[in-house]
């Protein structure tokens, strides 16, 4: 797929997901005079002319698990997720950080996929986990997964009382778009702003100012689309708060990982 850009001599060629980091990392290295961006691709190593663009996903599984925190009415949050790797990490231990940091009380009740080629793509497993959650009592789940965490929005979407006692949260964009079948629990999403990020990299490529290496996106909180009407103006206040100190540095996550 690659090659199909290269052969046509593209100024810039965007790949999306740490799948592709090898590929990508050998493509540069080959095509020298070809710039490319690496979507959610920390680079281990500098290559002249590939910059990996990646995200502070703690930052943004933080505000979203403040945000269950403050709406769960029997202090269990859930969460399902992708394969065990760090940007997945990320987002739940900043999940829960976020969430024992707006109620002390809560239990967070966390599973990955097991490690296999299908970890983001088994929406039948994410809606095993998810049912298995809501019959603990978890009013609050977080699915990020990719198609796995879908199956778990799905299926909570479906639950009785979504939307009114039981919410779900996404991931990576505004899922409200991506999988409306999601909205009747769907409170917001834990994005990273892979919109932004990638047009200010391929505007500086054009300047000629890219950096090579790493390149840190910005993170943030999907609407609340039909919630925001239905939410607690104590609540939005205090996540927006949050959201704020996150982006100036005044909130820390505590997240380490290695």
């Amino acid at each position: 797929n690659i090659k199909q850009f290269t052969d046509k001599k593209y100024d810039v060629i965007v790949t999306v997901g740490f799948l592709m980091a090898d590929a990508t990392v050998q493509a540069a290295k080959d095509y020298p005079d070809t710039k490319f961006i690496g979507v959610d691709q920390f680079q281990a190593e500098t290559v002249a002319n590939l910059t990996g663009l990646i995200f502070p996903e703690d930052q943004a599984g933080y505000a979203a698990g403040y945000l269950a925190g403050l709406l769960t009415k029997t202090n269990k949050l859930g969460q399902v997720l992708g394969l065990e790797i760090a940007p997945v990490q990320k987002f739940a231990m900043g999940f829960e950080a976020g969430a024992l940091a707006a109620n002390p009380n809560v239990t967070v009740t966390t599973v990955y996929h097991p490690m296999a080629d299908n970890g983001f793509n088994d929406p039948e497993w994410g809606a095993a986990e998810a049912e298995k959650q809501l019959a603990q009592g978890a009013d609050v789940i977080f699915g990020a997964g990719g198609n796995t965490g879908n199956g778990a929005l799905r299926t909570i979407a479906a639950a009785e009382g979504a939307g009114t006692s039981i919410y779900c949260i996404g991931v990576d964009a505004d899922q409200w778009g991506t999988v409306p079948e999601a909205q009747p629990c769907l409170v917001t999403s834990a994005m990273k702003l892979i919109t932004e990020g990638t047009k200010e990299l391929v505007l500086a490529a054009k300047d000629g100012t890219i950096p090579a290496g790493n390149f840190d996106g910005k993170t943030g909180l999907a609407p609340y689309h039909d919630f925001d009407a239905k939410l607690d103006a104590g609540i939005k206040d205090q996540v927006a708060t949050i959201v704020a100190g996150l982006a100036d540095g005044s909130v820390q996550t505590g997240v380490t990982l290695g």
